[in-house]
């Protein structure tokens, strides 16, 4: 590595377009810097340095050197030196990558403070209690982020306790309240509790309190945290964090101080005003961190009257410039305004899709643009329920409507209980005093969060607005009790695992178990959605089993069905009797008569499906799992058999029991999914096939007598071989026509296939020659291909993608140069022999919007998704006709 390699920028020699090199903040910093805003000065340690560290675990050679020379620089700008006793220039240390991951890594504030500045500062400020306040957040900030690595002790849960020991013995509930010499104790006793379980004194070289918080620094791009968020995010794990170091401004002064977080436009609803809170006499974390519940930003009109209106000017001119919703950290220091950060705000996706269309009305950016600002995955937010209140009930109380929505749940005491709870098919409301950035996991896996602390802008506000979690923060009359696994909320007792229900649009809580209903697609959103169908090339269509179902896709923008599975409708107590004793018969005329049960149950659903399409196409995929699904298990029948002899039984009844069993253990397979299933089971038994395409065709029948569109796809899935469709197709054929001719009419059908084996893209030119439509079923082609079990797999491709080994989990997004090159293969192929194949995907990558970029490329016709999926997959769509991979900032 050259020592020449530049590494550090000075803020004043930079700007918005180096944000690869120097992360989001570095380069915001800088932009904010050039335009003239009032930034602290500081430098940018680059993330390609983070890179090389991390490969490394060595500082770069001649990297130290230009930190120096760019801290002499500051020390210039601020006429103070760092580690100078009479005239200490203090720094905070800031991650900042190229996406913004809030909350995710580390910070270390007021650095540079030991016993020799620390009697700079007083003697500077003559205010030695904020000098100990300073000293006390270094001490175990620093102590947290740079050293405690396996040392509990040196957490920051363990000062915390000091804190409040101290406030205890002071009388005094706020750390604000504390008097100069409460803080001066709490300051010593850090420093004792540091020295006693670290065994040598805290460190007192600024110098080496700027290269270990350097190193810290680096090192958390690497932690649980911001793995966990990464993965989520889709941000590439190669990236590396950029290291701002910036001179400290301090809003823990006085009353004339302040410091707070706002945003340009309101993030939870895109209301077009200012809207933030802030802290007197607070430093940045106390807001974020949530540790006090700070005012409204408003409050700031009346106390700071000046600083408001230049607070104001300050969003104005920043929404101007980047022509986007601002996130801004703020201090006032002694009645002056500082900025330290801006970035592009996290919002809901409510708020996400009205800031598009108001910014596109106002004139700011195109139509375009505005299609593109729009994460299509955040547009499932929009659609999450909204709690059903019954006339008269009142909520046992509120707090602070943090994140919208309504959410009903068991309660969870902690991350890992809720992580838990989920994974045992609980929905879950995760309680907690306040969340921090390792609540992450738990958050994710939680339907709602209710914290009895923070603010509208705390951690919890933030992730909830990121990925629609109902939430409400600073819910006072929620005390939580850790030790004992319950809370109190409103004098009431709530016991971990029991079901609350919030909501998160009012802040309102209940201790009933409440229903939910889905909200309504109108207004902006409609507007919004309108724009996207525009320009998108893609069809969308839905996967639907059930009218209900259908009628939602509709509801929700679907221009058809691209999978209906049959086998989910031979579910249910009355059919699966009926389904066991067409595979329980001794001969075929015992299995028609079952089957002849069956087709007229299945031929009703279809006219409910057909009826609610309206006349939009129906993609119907005959009976797709193997047999021994529709049996019990094989321990369940022989337990039951062994009942039966102990009940002394009759003997009619044991043989039956005895030839279930038999039959339970003659279809099992040792790999179902490669056995007898799909079009295998199909023509060994082709009897199932006919009663479904028989059901199929009638219903259509019977709908276009009564005047009603309709156009059913018949799609036989698992072929691998050009004969395995050939045979079927001509069998089935033979019974669609003696079908409409039983009618009376006919009607519009065709048959196609699910392209899931890799011989099946492969050989698409032979197979494109029987079908009129294909479509991938990509949950098992990319199983095949990867020669991985999507049920097993998640004990490995998490370690895969932290090792960098994938980048992306293939079961989520379609794995280009694998899958994806197989399916343009296929693609490619069937065109050339049948130039008019109706082209489709209906796992379900069909709403995952990088996979729907690549069906875009391929040349598909159409993507097929959940249909709450629906919307995610028409904006996904829309951004691929644009040539857009989404917004600038995940």
């Amino acid at each position: 590595m050259s020592q020449d390699k530049k590494r550090v920028y000075l803020f004043r020699e930079a700007d918005a377009t180096m944000r690869d090199l120097l992360g989001g903040k570095g380069a915001n910093l800088a932009e904010m810097t050039k335009i003239g805003l009032p930034v602290p000065p500081g430098f940018t340690i680059t993330t390609d340095t983070c890179n090389d560290y991390l490969a490394s675990r060595e500082l770069p050679a001649g990297l130290w050197d230009q930190v120096q020379t760019a801290l002499a620089e500051v020390e210039k700008d601020m006429g103070k030196k760092f580690g100078d006793p009479s005239n200490p220039l203090l720094f905070s240390v800031r991650s900042g990558a190229k996406f913004s991951m809030p909350g995710m890594m580390d910070t270390i504030l007021n650095l540079g403070l030991n016993s020799d500045t620390l009697k700079g500062v007083i003697q500077a400020t003559d205010n030695p209690r904020f000098a100990y306040d300073s000293y006390r957040r270094f001490i175990m900030m620093f102590s947290d982020v740079v050293l405690a690595e396996g040392r509990k002790e040196l957490e920051k849960e363990a000062y915390e306790e000091i804190l409040e020991d101290v406030k205890h013995k002071q009388g005094v509930h706020l750390d604000s309240d504390l008097s100069p010499e409460g803080m001066q104790e709490v300051t010593e006793k850090f420093l004792a509790h540091f020295q006693q379980h670290y065994g040598s004194p805290f460190p007192g070289d600024p110098m080496e309190q700027l290269r270990l918080s350097i190193l810290a620094v680096f090192r958390s791009w690497g932690n649980p945290r911001a793995m966990i968020y990464r993965n989520k995010e889709k941000i590439p794990h190669d990236l590396g964090t950029a290291v701002n170091v910036q001179a400290m401004v301090f809003g823990n002064m006085g009353d004339d101080c302040g410091t707070g977080v706002a945003f340009t436009r309101n993030p939870a609803t895109g209301e077009a005003r200012v809207f933030g809170e802030y802290l007197r006499n607070a430093q940045g974390e106390d807001v974020v961190a949530g540790v006090r519940t700070p005012q409204s930003i408003d409050h700031l009109s009346n106390e700071f009257p000046e600083i408001y209106r230049e607070f104001e000017a300050v969003c104005k001119k920043l929404e101007d410039h980047y022509k986007e919703m601002q996130d801004i950290e703020f201090t006032i220091q002694n009645e002056r305004l500082f900025i330290l950060q801006c970035r592009s705000g996290k919002r809901t996706g409510g708020a996400a899709v009205k800031i598009a269309v108001d910014m596109v009305n106002e004139g700011r950016i195109s139509r375009e643009d505005g299609i593109n600002r729009v994460p299509p995955s955040q547009l499932e937010q929009l659609l999450h329920p909204r709690l059903v209140k019954p006339a008269g009930l009142k909520p046992i109380t509120s707090g602070l409507n943090a994140g919208p929505g309504g959410a009903v749940g068991h309660v969870a005491m902690d991350s890992p209980a809720a992580i838990q709870m989920q994974a045992e098919g609980k929905p879950v409301i995760l309680v907690r005093k306040i969340t921090n950035p390792d609540d992450l996991g738990g958050m994710l896996a939680a339907k709602g969060v209710l914290t009895s602390e923070g603010g509208r802008t705390s951690h919890a506000a933030l992730v909830a607005r990121q990925y629609g979690i109902p939430t409400i923060c600073g819910c006072t009359d929620l005390r939580v009790d850790d030790e004992n696994r319950q809370c109190t909320i409103a004098g009431t007792v709530v016991k971990e695992g029991d079901i609350i229900s919030i909501d998160g649009t009012t802040g309102e809580v209940y201790l009933e178990q409440l229903q939910t209903e889905p909200v309504a697609v109108s207004g902006d959103f409609a507007t919004f959605m309108t724009w996207a169908d525009s320009v998108r090339k893609l069809g969308v269509r839905a996967n639907a089993d059930t009218p209900e179902q259908a009628a939602e896709a509709v509801r929700l923008g679907a221009e058809g069905i691209g999978l209906c599975r049959t086998e989910h409708m031979f579910l249910g107590e009355e059919r699966v009797q009926h389904v066991r004793q067409m595979i329980l018969a001794e001969d075929e005329e015992a299995r028609q008569r079952a089957l002849d049960r069956l087709l007229p149950m299945q031929r009703e659903d279809f006219v409910g499906i057909f009826r609610a399409m309206q006349g939009r196409p129906v993609t119907v995929r005959l009976i797709d799992p193997p047999l021994h699904e529709f049996l019990p298990h094989e321990q369940e029948v022989r337990d039951d058999l062994r009942h039966l002899q102990e009940q002394n039984a009759s003997a009619d009844e044991l043989l039956a029991q005895t030839r279930l069993l038999a039959k339970v253990q003659d279809l099992h397979e040792e790999n179902p999914m490669l056995g007898m299933r799909g079009c295998r089971l199909s023509i060994v038994m082709p009897g199932i096939v006919n009663m479904q395409v028989a059901a199929i065709i009638g219903a259509a029948c019977e709908l276009a007598k009564q005047g009603e569109a309709v156009h059913p796809e018949i799609m036989i899935p698992l072929v691998g071989h050009i004969n395995e469709l050939t045979l079927l197709k001509r069998q089935l054929e033979d019974v669609a026509k003696s079908t409409m001719e039983a009618e009376g009419t006919t009607v519009d059908y065709s048959f196609g296939t699910m392209i899931e084996i890799p011989r099946a893209a492969l050989t698409a030119a032979e197979i494109a020659q029987e079908a009129s439509f294909f479509s991938f079923g990509t949950n098992d082609l990319t199983q095949m291909t990867y020669g991985i079990s999507r049920d097993d797999a998640g004990k490995f491709l998490p370690i895969y993608i932290e090792k960098g080994i994938f980048k992306a989990d293939p079961t989520e997004t379609i794995d280009r140069n694998g899958v994806g090159r197989l399916m343009q293969i296929c693609v490619d192929d069937a065109k050339q022999v049948n130039p008019n194949i109706k082209l489709g995907i209906c796992g379900e990558h069909g709403g995952d919007p990088a996979s729907v970029h690549l069906c875009h490329e391929i040349g598909l016709n159409y993507v097929s998704c959940s249909p709450l999926r629906v919307p995610v997959a028409r904006l996904a769509a829309a951004q691929a006709a644009l040539g857009s991979t989404g917004p600038a900032d995940k």
